[in-house]
């Protein structure tokens, strides 16, 4: 496993110890840089279910000012930190142990603003269609932001999702990858919990 092409290029990432984490492999990263840029001109990634960090820190290299970088386990923000450094790019990230729910809400606290997400949570998790819905409700994506989304090839997402519109689709054997681009006029108001006041 390694940085694909941009400013760390070639440079080796290692993997997390174990059988928890699904690294992306260089094929299906390759193919799916190609789809969403391949270089970029600034702007701030959020790798939610980092593992090895390897998507993330591929923006990084290929052009992405800043990203952030988040995993509930130990082991992958080890392996994440460990990587930036190998890549060079320590100071292009922030990286935090939670849950992606939890992050998300944090970093809406922030005002943090994402053109690029990657979402590829543990296969036995159907729910990349209901982050993004709460990526949008906490306003945390820029106009016209790209959502990656990877997951089981056996199953199948909606071709929408709210302000979410798929625009490529792709099947690397029990991988799929599709790629959704956020249109902010099609943004659905906050859905209000029963007993909150307007």
């Amino acid at each position: 496993m390694r940085v694909i092409s941009g400013s760390a290029r070639g440079r080796a990432l290692k993997a997390v110890p174990g059988m928890g984490t699904r690294p992306t492999t260089d094929k299906v990263k390759e193919a799916l840089f190609s789809m969403i840029g391949p270089y970029f001109e600034g702007g701030c990634a959020l790798d939610l279910f980092a593992g090895t960090g390897g998507l993330g820190i591929e923006a990084l290299s290929r052009g992405m000012d800043k990203a952030v970088f988040v995993d509930l386990e130990y082991k992958s923000i080890e392996i994440v930190r460990a990587n930036l450094r190998t890549a060079g790019l320590e100071d292009k990230a922030e990286v935090y142990k939670n849950d992606a729910e939890r992050a998300l809400k944090a970093l809406a606290k922030r005002e943090a603003k994402f053109n690029l997400v990657f979402l590829d949570p543990p296969y036995r998790l159907k729910h990349g269609d209901k982050l993004m819905s709460m990526m949008d409700q906490l306003g945390l994506l820029h106009p016209g932001a790209t959502i990656v989304l990877e997951y089981e090839s056996s199953y199948a997402y909606p071709e929408r999702v709210g302000a979410f519109a798929e625009t490529r689709k792709a099947q690397y054997g029990e991988t799929a990858v599709s790629i959704y681009r956020y249109n902010e006029e099609d943004h659905e108001p906050p859905v209000q919990e029963p007993g909150e006041e307007a």
